[in-house]
């Protein structure tokens, strides 16, 4: 089975200008990324999908590999769809987020090595245990699953409703990174945007409602995604400790 992790990193953001060229602590955030994600084992290559040249030099500045996508995609996965065109022999594609600075290599381990068992397996993607101050973040995706990993549905409202809280009860949050096989990912793409996945903006749930099961792996993972300066502030912060 052939694996290949790719970042897609969009230039433009609205709460944070330029975002994959923000600093961490000396570096661009998208190497702390690329760095983080060439620790992996199981994929043989690391690729960041980029739709603007600044980034492209700085990828190609720092030694990295890197592919100029077209700036009209609607999507991240409609950037990784063009990636995986250019990748005809691989399996699976692991898709990184460009603002996930603090990715643990073994996360991109764990959903590549979901499908080297399961040759049904189109998806996979992450859930982590839910903090009780954000149920109603709507910012803060929640996932719901069957009895053997499978998500049932993805909502920015808390689900499940604790109408009958059992001892048991527990929210999780939907991490978003994915891992999917190269010829599902390349169908899924041109499928036509769904209702429930317009009324909640969430993509995964074209998946779910044209039928396709997703599965989730329960993580630890607690990362700090960088969408706001807030959140760049804090992410130097952490690293200025680490590399103390």
């Amino acid at each position: 089975m052939k694996v290949i992790c790719v970042i897609p990193a969009r230039y433009a953001s609205t709460r944070l200008p330029g975002k994959p060229l923000s600093m961490i602590c000396g570096k661009p955030m998208i190497q702390r990324v690329y760095e983080q994600a060439c620790k992996a084992d199981v994929p043989s290559e690391v690729v960041v999908a980029t739709d603007h040249e600044l980034v492209f030099n700085a990828v190609k500045a720092f030694g990295g590999n890197v592919l100029m996508t077209s700036p009209d995609h609607p999507s991240g996965t409609d950037r990784l769809a063009e990636v995986a065109l250019n990748y005809p022999d691989v399996d699976v594609i692991v898709n990184v987020q460009g603002d996930e600075p603090m990715i643990p290599p073994e996360v991109i381990d764990d959903l590549a090595n979901a499908f080297e068992d399961d040759d049904n397996l189109s998806m996979a993607t992450l859930k982590v245990e839910m903090q009780e101050e954000d149920y109603s973040n709507p910012a803060a995706v929640k996932v719901v699953t069957d009895l053997s990993g499978y998500a049932l549905y993805f909502s920015r409202s808390q689900i499940p409703y604790p109408r009958n809280k059992p001892d048991d009860y527990k929210v999780f949050k939907h991490v978003g990174i994915y891992a999917y096989r190269r010829d599902f990912l390349l169908k899924y793409a041109v499928l036509t945007p769904t209702p429930l996945e317009r009324a909640e903006s969430l993509e995964q749930l074209r998946a779910l409602e044209n039928g396709y099961k997703i599965k989730v792996l329960e993580s630890d993972f607690q990362g700090v995604g960088v969408d706001t300066p807030e959140d760049l502030a804090r992410v130097n912060e952490i690293f200025s400790q680490m590399e103390e």
